[in-house]
């Protein structure tokens, strides 16, 4: 239940992303705005987040995820429904994806990964592509839902709905089942200080020590290419799609198809990273998001070919966070797994912030999406190879049974799983 709980909350987080296309075309029809101001918004929070995303991951090291996640539900919640407001002014507009992206930080893939990561060691690729298909019941679930809310209760009222209805459901399963590693040796353990001495026993990098890894900068740069790319391509995916002439309803129901391929994703990639070589897997991943850009551009494009580019995309979209996060661990161990993965975030939320603004400039400077399309094939194929190149990682389950004097992390090859 702690991967319902928290696979629900990320979830949760997801859902402005995957509705953001949605409302792109009643704003622009009430207030007469241009995509590059309707993707600033998401840009701005990804930004902010990106920004506090290190900080929040000290936080998390310290006081763990439960203690943060409960009141950030609560914040996040408020801010979604927030939206319902705007006025057409575009200083409101960014102002509300500010504060926005900053109670979302509670809630974002730090917070979910940390938890499941600190208590599952066996079959942890599996836990965490069950953990991070949230976002991908995201996708599959909000453009049909969201059409459907924005068509009766128009978008002010979907906004409201997103925000209580989802967000709700999520602070209930959050309150019962949601605890973490730190939570559990707390009620084994009454005293403070022994709860607290699970985190000093975990086995990891300093953040000194991990800034000089060479493995985490090529997971962080190869991560962020990708993520420039794909959030910019899924932000820009429902008009996208209805200037290939797919109808709104039919658009949305192809974007619920990617987001149900994803489910799928996350648990064949979760069992791979198990079983074979996690630089591979990852590797592999990411350069097939290649395809997804070619099969959209013009005069490649059929609908058989944009069919399959839905399920592909679906299929590798959010697994880049899995991937991310499985590596992050392995290379970076789990002692200061909060702050590293934090910097981690960090890049994936500028990332994720750069992308929307990069394909809505190109669209409004250049025309169409077709330069943006070309580049994601070329980058997603480029960090698929250097993900592929990367080096064994240490073996932390054996460093964690040594005795202090004698640790000195043991490279493992690539294929073989970090423990039992």
């Amino acid at each position: 239940m702690l991967v319902v709980a928290a696979s629900m909350g990320f979830s949760f987080f997801s859902i402005m992303l995957a509705a953001s296309g949605l409302f792109m075309e009643p704003l622009m029809r009430e207030f007469g705005w241009s995509r590059t101001l309707l993707s600033s918004g998401p840009s701005i929070a990804t930004t902010t987040t990106a920004i506090l995303s290190p900080f929040f991951g000290i936080l998390i090291d310290r006081y763990g995820s439960r203690r943060l996640v409960l009141p950030g539900l609560v914040v996040t919640m408020l801010s979604v429904a927030a939206f319902s407001r705007t006025n057409g002014s575009p200083v409101q507009w960014m102002l509300l994806w500010a504060v926005f992206g900053i109670a979302a930080v509670t809630i974002k893939s730090t917070a979910w990964t940390a938890a499941v990561l600190g208590v599952f060691n066996r079959s942890r690729g599996l836990a965490l592509g069950l953990t991070l298909s949230g976002t991908a019941v995201a996708q599959a679930v909000v453009p049909p839902l969201g059409n459907w809310l924005i068509g009766a209760f128009g978008w002010r009222g979907a906004y409201i709905w997103l925000a209580f209805g989802w967000g709700g459901a999520t602070l209930l399963l959050c309150l019962l089942f949601f605890f973490d590693a730190r939570d559990r040796a707390a009620a084994r353990r009454p005293t403070a200080e022994d709860s607290t001495k699970v985190a000093t026993d975990l086995p990891g990098l300093t953040p000194k020590q991990a800034l000089r890894s060479s493995a985490l900068w090529r997971v962080g740069i190869s991560n962020f290419v990708v993520m420039v790319m794909t959030i910019g391509l899924t932000i820009h995916l429902f008009p996208i799609l209805t200037e290939a002439g797919v109808s709104r309803a039919h658009a949305a129901w192809l974007t619920s198809l990617a987001g149900i391929a994803g489910i799928a994703g996350k648990l064949v990639t979760g069992v791979l990273l198990d079983r074979f070589r996690p630089n591979l897997i990852g590797g592999l991943t990411l350069g097939v998001a290649a395809l997804v850009f070619l099969f959209l551009m013009d005069g490649i494009r059929s609908p058989v070919l944009i069919i399959t580019a839905m399920l592909v995309n679906g299929y590798a979209f959010g697994t880049k966070t899995q991937i991310t996060g499985f590596l992050t661990a392995s290379y970076g161990g789990m002692k200061h797994f909060g702050v590293i993965y934090g910097v981690m975030a960090t890049l994936m939320a500028f990332a994720s912030g750069l992308g929307p603004m990069v394909a809505g400039v190109i669209y409004d400077r250049m025309g169409g999406y077709g330069p943006f399309l070309l580049a994601g094939a070329v980058g997603c194929a480029l960090s698929g190879v250097l993900m592929i190149t990367l080096p064994a990682y240490p073996d932390w389950q054996r460093t964690a049974r040594e005795p202090v004097s004698l640790r000195a992390p043991r490279n493992v090859a690539a294929g073989q799983a970090p423990g039992p």
